[in-house]
């Protein structure tokens, strides 16, 4: 098994009652085994800012290994690409609103940039006809709507190539982005299966 996050998030329709079944789902795919799940946050848009804020979170999973990291990685993608369709996510452009969003953000300590499968694809047509699988993933290290959560759940983890722990880049990103970026908006409670209010 290799312990993998998952970044997730959604802006469209009720967006936390979209990411607590999410988690479920999560929960329930075949050989997963969900450790933790992070506190909620609401932040800010990137990139289109005339849009909903977004919900955000990052959850801790254990996975099989697969017969090589890039398989592995690999098949949890079509895994997560598939509850992205189940749960109605539509492709409009990049950046723009989501109903649900699920990228693989770490892979135990793997390294790697590889060619998607085609169910592993995105359906958004700015992407392109050849897309990849990066891992750790290309931009979360500079997103503090990926860093906060994360660092909730392993701050002192150094994802290959990142050169800081998780906590000293969320703590950079938020000098960067400033207070207003994110807020956190919940707790999650295991027994209740869901966020509750922040304290």
């Amino acid at each position: 098994m290799v312990r993998a996050y998952i970044g997730i998030g959604a802006n469209l329709g009720d967006a936390r009652a979209t990411l607590e079944a999410a988690v479920h789902a999560l929960a329930e795919l075949p050989g997963v085994r969900l450790r933790a799940v992070s506190p909620l946050y609401v932040t800010r848009p990137v990139g289109v800012t005339d849009q909903p804020d977004f919900h955000n979170a990052v959850v801790a999973v254990d996975v099989p290994a697969g017969p090589d990291p890039a398989t592995g990685a690999m098949d949890l993608l079509v895994l997560l690409k598939g509850l992205e369709r189940g749960f109605g996510r539509q492709e409009r452009f990049r950046w723009g609103p989501r109903e649900l969003d699920l990228d693989l953000l770490v892979f135990g300590r793997a390294r790697l940039r590889v060619e998607r499968a085609p169910a592993a694809r995105s359906d958004d047509p700015a992407k392109g006809a050849v897309q990849w699988l990066q891992v750790p993933h290309a931009s979360a290290a500079q997103r503090l709507f990926v860093l906060a959560p994360l660092a909730d759940l392993a701050p002192g983890l150094v994802p290959p190539g990142w050169g800081a722990t998780t906590a000293t880049l969320r703590d950079r990103q938020e000098v960067a982005e400033g207070p207003d970026a994110i807020r956190r908006a919940g707790a999650w409670d295991a027994r209740r299966g869901g966020w509750v209010a922040a304290g």
